[in-house]
């Protein structure tokens, strides 16, 4: 199937999805959730789409796929490594560990790999302080990391990839 026929049948299934709402008023951000599961991430396009179906002006929909973090405007990796930058982990040496992601996946912050296996991005709190410092890959914690730690984290996305 082609790139096109894919990125329509995902706009047929996100407007089944709208249609079947009982009440659209209130439903955006659930809305914007199916769609950014549908295409991975919440491009213009369709954000305008979905500004059109819930007849809402598009700058609300911008405004709220800008403020939640949870929301992505760009395209993301199969795995997403979170570094924690909360107090007790920038305490236990967290900024150090991202600089070594950094170094090793050669890309900053919110940036993706070439070849977009890896997206690296830093959040405040995990809520897991007592293993200080945490990384995350998707949904899976890692506690007390260091930067030592950076490289097997790595190797065990590389080992996923593709799957």
């Amino acid at each position: 199937m082609s790139s096109t026929a894919t990125t329509q049948t995902r706009f047929e299934e996100l407007d089944r999805y709208i249609d079947a709402l009982p009440d659209r008023k209130g439903a955006l951000i659930q809305v914007l959730h199916v769609a950014q599961d549908l295409f991975g991430y919440l491009p213009q396009d369709v954000q305008m789409h979905v500004a059109r179906r819930l007849n809402i002006p598009a700058a609300k929909v911008f405004g709220v796929v800008t403020f939640y973090s949870f929301f992505n405007t760009e395209p993301r990796g199969q795995f997403t490594i979170s570094v924690c930058l909360g107090t007790a982990c920038f305490v236990r040496g967290s900024e150090d560990v991202l600089k070594e992601f950094e170094k090793q996946l050669r890309i900053g912050r919110d940036q993706t790999t070439a070849d977009n296996l890896i997206t690296l991005t830093t959040i405040r709190c995990v809520g897991a302080c007592g293993l200080a410092p945490v990384v995350m890959v998707n949904d899976r914690v890692y506690g007390r990391v260091s930067a030592k730690d950076v490289a097997s984290i790595i190797d065990d996305c590389m080992a996923q990839g593709g799957k």
